[in-house]
């Protein structure tokens, strides 16, 4: 799974052309719940032990109770919008003309959002918000490249039809985002909104 990760921020094409020749299956897919892991326990340290703050005032954390029902609903939702994801990529599949299946587009999901969940893992132990965006823009720029660049590799289709295809998966994504951005409206309504120590 390192392997992979570390492939993937050093040689993505080859990486890509590794991954291509896979039988994919969703034990392929099995890393993302290890590596979503990583920023949802670097982000429970660092919303309640290290704390962050706004402008110059004091700093801000969360309590243990709070803090837990926040980072295991953001596991799951990095879980489950990467397979939703995934679900899209199959199902478009056939417009482009791409031999798919449920597995290989969850497993392509899962590789193209490692920059995300790495850059994650990283800025959460310290949250620092000017310093986590501009990481945040990074990752999110480099997993775009990774799905440009693997799609037409991964689902065999010519570069012009890929281009296409990752644009439609970039729709989707932006969709799920904003979905995301309502239930969380929703689920701080329903009592998951955070506690912080006074």
């Amino acid at each position: 799974m390192l392997s992979q990760a570390l492939g993937f921020m050093i040689s993505p094409q080859k990486q890509w052309e590794e991954v291509s020749q896979q039988d994919q299956s969703f034990k392929n897919s099995f890393h993302v719940l290890l590596l979503a892991a990583f920023p949802a326990l670097a982000w429970y340290f660092g919303i309640t032990v290290t704390g962050w703050q706004v402008a110059d005032g004091e700093t801000v954390r969360m309590t243990v109770g709070s803090a837990q029902l926040i980072v295991a609903l953001f596991y799951l939702a990095m879980v489950s919008s990467i397979c939703c994801i995934g679900f899209f990529v199959h199902w478009m599949a056939q417009s482009y003309g791409a031999d798919s299946s449920l597995a290989k587009g969850v497993a392509l999901v899962g590789y193209c959002s490692t920059p995300l969940l790495i850059a994650g893992g990283v800025v959460g132990f310290y949250p620092i918000l000017w310093l986590d965006m501009l990481i945040a823009v990074a990752a999110v720029g480099y997993a775009l490249y990774l799905l440009y660049i693997g799609i037409p590799i991964v689902m065999r289709i010519p570069k012009e039809s890929g281009f296409l295809f990752a644009s439609a998966i970039m729709a989707v994504c932006l969709v799920i985002l904003m979905v995301m951005m309502g239930a969380t409206v929703m689920l701080w309504e329903l009592g998951a909104a955070p506690v912080f120590i006074d």
